[in-house]
């Protein structure tokens, strides 16, 4: 990239998530929100928003995708989930993973960093990336550099990534406007999400991973308490994305609500 910025870069967004499109598809499909779904590499799917919320509803593209990465990020599997935003001043990546706060990072139209050192490291470690090599390569993106602007910056996170088996399609590049990606992503074949129901979907994704890792947190003595935790922080969290009219926390927060509340009564569905 030139040191002189070309013209600014529309406002878009790319949500990375650490796992497969089956895995992905039922909380997506509960963001309520018109995305296309598909696989980017081992254990890797890329979510790219069809619409632009954020040019209608008052929200800078920042908070709305921190927010669907939080409702991503938060139920039974605890995925973690990377986004990748971008508008004509700023671009930024956040992570959310499971009950932990996001992290991000934020760097200038021009490639200037604003972000803290930290937050890169942690951003790392909860992605279990390579803590040399990987952290190794992700420093330069926190350092000045007159030949990097934000959009170089972000494709260079996803050039480390690609190290832990990202493959975004072709033509999915962080920066582009979301008309480009969202053509981009019709012609490689993505799925459009379809809505669904909210107890349909949540029972979906339970079924998706009762039998991974953490099946043992979806009944018995384990899920209650996972579920009551999952209640006392998406009650709260509903309540204040409502109170801010902010889509994509209160989103998460009613993610949370209704996986605590349906994961208490797991044992008795399953039964059924």
């Amino acid at each position: 990239m030139n040191a002189t910025p070309g013209p600014p870069h529309p406002a878009g967004a790319l949500l990375l998530c650490r796992a497969e499109p089956p895995e992905v598809r039922p909380s997506a499909q509960l963001l309520r929100e018109r995305l296309l779904l598909a696989p980017a590499g081992a254990e890797w799917t890329v979510l790219v928003p069809e619409g632009k919320p954020w040019l209608h509803g008052g929200e800078p593209v920042e908070q709305v995708v921190t927010g669907w990465a939080t409702a991503l990020a938060v139920p039974a599997a605890g995925r973690p989930v990377v986004a990748l935003w971008w508008d004509r001043d700023r671009a930024g990546l956040t992570l959310a993973a499971g009950f932990r706060r996001a992290v991000g990072y934020t760097w200038l139209a021009d490639g200037t960093p604003v972000g803290e050192d930290e937050a890169m490291r942690t951003f790392a470690a909860r992605l279990a990336l390579d803590p040399v090599l990987d952290v190794q390569a992700l420093e330069p993106l926190t350092e000045p550099d007159p030949d990097a602007d934000a959009h170089a910056r972000l494709v260079g996170v996803v050039a480390v990534l690609a190290r832990a088996g990202l493959a975004l399609p072709a033509g999915i590049v962080p920066g582009e406007s979301a008309d480009r990606l969202r053509a981009a992503a019709l012609a490689g074949g993505a799925e459009r999400l379809e809505r669904t129901g909210w107890l349909d979907a949540v029972r979906a994704e339970l079924d998706v991973v009762e039998d991974g890792p953490i099946g043992p947190y979806l009944r018995g003595p384990k899920a209650r308490v996972l579920s009551g935790a999952q209640l006392l922080v998406g009650v709260p969290l509903l309540l204040w994305g409502a109170g801010r009219r902010s889509g994509g926390w209160a989103t998460a927060g009613a993610l949370l609500v209704a996986h605590g509340a349906l994961g208490l009564a797991y044992d008795r569905l399953r039964e059924r």
